[in-house]
């Protein structure tokens, strides 16, 4: 028996070797990886392609959304300063309208075409600046003003000068 151990030994030295060996090449195989295939890197590759043209299109219609509301505030302020620019124009026409109503006035009567009187309307508030041949003819200059349809008030600087 004491022979039978020892050529049991050297076999069971072996198989435990093997097994130790056998071992450490599954653990060594474990810890491998694998390269991707040409199919999976192909999937991977369509991926990140589809990921990046949603990303661009989330980009442009942003841009998009915020070039329309640019265009929209610009047209908007374009818009205003077009009405701001026509109502200055008519303030401007009206004003120059009612001076030479309040002037054709002024020369159809006898006393007051004799005299230079300076008329001034701004924002629809004329001014009567100059001589005025009497009292009553200051007064009726003033009258002639106000009758001018748009004149909103009068500031009678007529000075009675004789003469």
């Amino acid at each position: 028996m004491n022979a039978q151990k020892m050529t049991d030994r050297p076999t069971h030295r072996i198989a435990s070797i093997l097994a130790v060996t056998a071992l450490a090449l599954g653990l060594a195989a474990c810890g491998k990886t694998e390269e991707p295939t040409v199919g999976q890197r192909l999937d991977s590759a369509v991926e990140k392609t589809e990921q990046a043209a949603a990303d661009a299109r989330v980009k442009a219609e942003s841009a998009m959304s915020n070039a329309e509301t640019k265009m929209e505030q610009g047209a908007a302020s374009a818009e205003a300063s077009a009405k701001s620019a026509a109502n200055s124009a008519m303030v401007a026409i009206d004003d120059a309208t009612i001076t030479a109503q309040v002037n054709a006035g002024l020369a159809k009567d006898a006393d007051l075409s004799a005299v230079k009187i300076n008329v001034d309307t701004v924002g629809g508030k004329v001014t009567l600046n100059g001589p005025a041949p009497t009292t009553v003819a200051r007064d009726r200059a003033e009258t002639i003003a106000k009758a001018v349809n748009g004149v909103t008030s009068v500031n009678n600087q007529l000075v009675v000068t004789p003469g």
